[in-house]
């Protein structure tokens, strides 16, 4: 596929390429050869895709990097038909025309997700199936409900590093931190999560100057821990990898788990960071939470409709000459898959805004043979990381602005900067503990387990004897029970005030802990199901 293979397209008339260039500003500046749009230079790629779809219906020519020609799928159908059609189009890059030609060169900033790589995403056919047995065996043996409780684990260490500041910024801080320490741990590597693991996985999917750098800084990591379990097999995800029936080779162990790290790292690091976003600023989203009409795993599914973890997957390729979307699509011609335009095409979602509540349709763990096999994890690691985080900090609030938010986006995804948010400062938690608040110092506060949790007011201490002098009775609720407040010593002493002189304190045994309050069933499941 070249440039020139599209000015013949019925979306683009002939001799188009002779018309005199766009006048400095015009929203044309800066197109390629042919007049086609380069994606890796747009600084908005919503309205770019808009536009395109407007041009060229729902399959439409661009170029990355190096003005390497490829087509974008924008439509939903068309996105379907793409990934779901293994007799027309492979993830096997090698008959990819540019790269066959020589138009991709080694050092392209998108070659650690073009290059062919002996892995299940990049093959098709019994092979295929033999690699993606074995990932799908590792995924299967999961114990999610242990899952879910080194998850809890993880915010509590996460959010301990923060929580007595008051203050903190829940992408940097949060988001790109718990993905990653979760998802080491359930390869078998917690060791290697560090903030240069962090910054390496970031970098190899922005596709920037040093990603090929990154790529190899993940993989030296991979390939210590793919030999390390080759001599000392272990119940993990890498393990079941290097015991499966189907014999991988270390190199091919190695590339599987730098898929399943990276994919599952930063698409579950941009839909944490996504979900808080639209928890902080929407308050129709915020006062559904509260009221009880969305659950949280149903916001999740939300913002995998509005805001898909990649805006685009590299790639397929057609195996032989076809159409799709009303486009010619020329053998060896690359596509790119892309759930954002594809989740928001008018032609299934009429309305944008529109609640997509209990409807799991999106494209955002893509779709067919090469569907993500960890989505599931994903979804807990998630689901938990917004639930528990504000069991911690139910009183978060943006610090700035909405307007004032900032994304850096590339081809592959459109990620959020930063989150400032303040809360009122609290003490760190023991990591076995389950997430949950403490008042701050001061006036016993609880506070009601709900997005932006709302004070309470305390109940007064009841009357205390005269012959006890001055008290220090709790006023909170148990420590041990999830999203309760642990005991505050209290302010106030009961009984008629002395006008007297104060009389010398007397000591003060220390309140015996309270029993916990019978649970019901719901609240029993619930505390099973967060791993605790």
């Amino acid at each position: 596929m070249t440039p020139e293979s599209h000015s013949q397209t019925p979306d683009r008339p002939a001799g188009d390429d002779a018309r005199p260039g766009p006048p400095p500003g015009c929203p044309a500046h800066g197109l390629g050869p042919g007049g086609l749009a380069r994606l890796h230079e747009s600084d908005d790629l919503k309205k770019l895709y808009e536009r395109l779809r407007e041009e060229h219906g729902p399959v439409a020519p661009v170029l990355i990097h190096d003005d390497v020609p490829l087509w974008v799928v924008l439509g939903h159908a068309e996105s379907q038909q793409l990934v779901r059609g293994p007799a027309q189009f492979t993830k096997d890059s090698r008959i990819w025309s540019a790269l066959r030609d020589g138009l991709v060169k080694p050092d392209h900033p998108l070659m650690p997700h073009i290059a062919w790589q002996p892995m299940c995403a990049h093959i098709e056919g019994e092979q295929h199936r033999r690699w993606r047995g074995a990932i799908d065996t590792a995924v299967s043996a999961t114990d999610f409900r242990s899952l879910r409780r080194y998850v809890n684990r993880s915010v509590q260490r996460v959010v301990n590093r923060f929580c007595e500041a008051g203050e903190a910024d829940l992408v940097s801080g949060y988001a790109e931190h718990l993905p990653m320490a979760v998802m080491c741990h359930v390869l078998g590597m917690p060791d290697e999560y560090d903030d240069r693991m962090v910054q390496a996985a970031r970098d190899m999917i922005r596709g920037t100057e040093t990603a090929i750098a990154s790529n190899a800084y993940v993989m030296e990591a991979l390939n210590r821990l793919t030999a390390r379990r080759r001599k000392e097999p272990q119940d993990d995800f890498t393990g079941h990898l290097v015991s499966h029936p189907a014999g991988l080779s270390d190199e091919e162990v190695s590339q599987h788990l730098r898929v399943v790290l990276i994919a599952a790292y930063e698409a579950t690091a941009n839909l944490l960071a996504n979900v808080l976003r639209q928890v902080l600023i929407d308050p129709r989203f915020r006062s559904q939470l509260n009221g009880g009409q969305m659950t949280v795993p149903q916001a999740v599914e939300q913002l995998l409709w509005d805001e898909p973890p990649f805006s685009t997957i590299f790639a397929y390729y057609a195996k032989q000459d076809t159409e799709l979307g009303g486009q010619r699509i020329r053998k060896g011609d690359g596509l790119l898959f892309a759930p954002a335009p594809a989740n928001v095409d008018p032609r299934v979602r009429p309305d944008p805004t529109a609640d997509m509540q209990g409807n799991r349709s999106h494209l955002a763990f893509g779709g067919g043979t090469h569907e993500c096999p960890g989505q599931d994890i994903g979804r807990v690691i998630a689901e938990i990381g917004v639930d528990a985080l504000l069991m911690r900090l139910p009183d978060v609030e943006l610090s700035c602005d909405e307007e004032e938010l900032a994304f850096t986006e590339s081809i592959a995804s459109r990620h959020l900067v930063s989150l400032p948010v303040h809360f009122t400062p609290r003490p760190q938690q023991e990591i076995t503990q389950a997430p949950g608040h403490e008042a701050g110092a001061g006036a016993p506060v609880s506070y009601d387990w709900q997005i932006g949790g709302v004070p309470r007011q305390a109940q007064a201490p009841a009357p205390a004897p005269a012959s006890v002098g001055a008290s220090a009775r709790g006023a909170g609720a148990d420590a041990g029970v999830p999203g309760a407040d642990a005991g505050v010593p209290g302010a106030g002493v009961g009984g008629a005030p002395d006008d007297g002189p104060s009389p010398a304190a007397v000591p003060v045994a220390p309140p015996l802990a309270r029993p916990e309050p019978p649970r019901g069933a719901w609240q029993r499941f619930l505390r099973w199901w967060r791993g605790y």
